[in-house]
C-alpha cells in the first residue's frame, strides 16, 4: 500500500477526521442557535430536547460546544500555519548561513522557551486587547522557537551533504539550494511537529478564554464555556463545564494519535 493510502486508512487519523467534519459542519448540525437565550429553560438538565442540557441563560450546550469547536480550530490551525511558515523560513535561513546571525537567533529562541509559554501569550493578549486576531498572533509567537529550532537543527545537519555539494557545483545558487533541495526534506517531521502543536494552540486558546484573556462572551468557545460552567459545577449542575471540557480532551486527544499516526507513516524517527 502506498503512503499515503496508508496514512488516510489509519484508524488514529479517525477521530480527527471526525473532529474537522464537526467543525466545519457544526453550525448546520447545530440544532438551536447557540446565542439564543430562554432563560424559562435555564440550567436545565440532559433530555431529549437538549442533550447536553442547558446553561444559566437556557442556551443550548449542544449548538454551542458544536459552534465553539469551528472557532477553536481556525484559531488553532491559523495560528500554527503562521508559526511554521515564520519559523521555519527564520530557521532554515539562519541554520543555513551559519555565523553570527545564527548564534544570535539561537540565543533569543532559548531566552523565550526560557519563559512559560502561556504566561508570554498572556502577556502579549492583555497588551495588545483580547481580540480573536491577537489570540492567533500570541498562539504563533509562543509557537515559533519549535519551528525556529526543528528548521535549524534539520538545514544545519544537511547543509554540508554530499548532494548539496553536487548541487553547488552544478551551478545552484544558494537559494535554490535552500528552499529547492534542502527546505522540501524537512515536510515529513515539519507536520509531526504541527499536529502536535495544534493540540497545544487550542489549549492555548481555551486556557485564555477560560481566564477572561481570549473569545470575548457570548461568542461560544470552549475555554469560555468551561469558564462560565466552573460556578455550577459545585451546586450540581456538572454538565454546564463537562461537555465544553470533553470537547477538549477529545481534539486534543485527536491531534496526538495524529501525530503519531504520521510520524510513524514518515519513519521519523528511523531516518533520526
Amino acid at each position: 500500500m502506498k503512503p499515503l493510502a496508508r496514512l488516510v486508512a489509519t484508524p488514529a487519523l479517525w477521530p480527527l477526521a471526525a473532529l474537522i467534519v464537526v467543525a466545519l459542519f457544526g453550525p448546520a448540525l447545530a440544532p438551536y442557535n447557540p446565542l439564543a437565550t430562554n432563560v424559562a429553560h435555564a440550567l436545565s438538565p440532559p433530555s431529549f430536547a437538549h442533550w447536553f442540557g442547558t446553561d444559566q441563560l437556557g442556551r443550548d450546550i449542544l449548538s454551542r460546544v458544536l459552534a465553539a469547536g469551528r472557532l477553536d480550530l481556525a484559531i488553532a490551525f491559523a495560528a500554527v500555519a503562521l508559526s511554521a511558515v515564520v519559523g521555519v523560513t527564520i530557521g532554515a535561513l539562519t541554520g543555513y548561513l551559519g555565523g553570527a546571525l545564527d548564534q544570535i537567533v539561537g540565543r533569543l529562541t532559548d531566552v523565550l522557551m526560557a519563559f512559560p509559554l502561556f504566561i508570554v501569550a498572556m502577556a502579549l493578549v492583555a497588551a495588545l486587547g483580547n481580540t480573536i486576531a491577537n489570540v492567533v498572533y500570541a498562539t504563533a509567537i509562543i509557537n515559533l522557537p519549535f519551528y525556529i529550532r526543528f528548521a535549524r537543527a534539520e538545514i544545519r545537519a544537511r547543509r554540508h551533504a554530499l548532494y548539496v555539494d553536487a548541487a553547488r557545483l552544478g551551478g545552484a545558487g544558494d537559494m535554490e539550494i535552500l528552499f529547492g533541495i534542502l527546505a522540501p526534506a524537512l515536510a515529513p517531521g515539519l507536520m509531526v511537529q504541527m499536529s502536535i502543536n495544534l493540540g497545544w494552540a487550542v489549549l492555548n486558546t481555551a486556557g485564555l478564554s477560560f481566564i477572561g484573556l481570549g473569545v470575548r462572551a457570548p461568542t461560544p468557545e470552549w475555554g469560555a464555556l468551561v469558564g462560565e460552567g466552573a460556578q455550577f459545577a459545585l451546586s450540581g449542575q456538572w454538565w454546564v463545564a463537562a461537555w465544553p471540557s470533553l470537547a477538549l480532551v477529545a481534539c486534543v486527544l485527536a491531534f496526538s494519535l495524529a501525530g503519531d499516526a504520521l510520524r510513524d507513516a514518515a519513519d521519523v524517527r528511523g531516518r533520526a
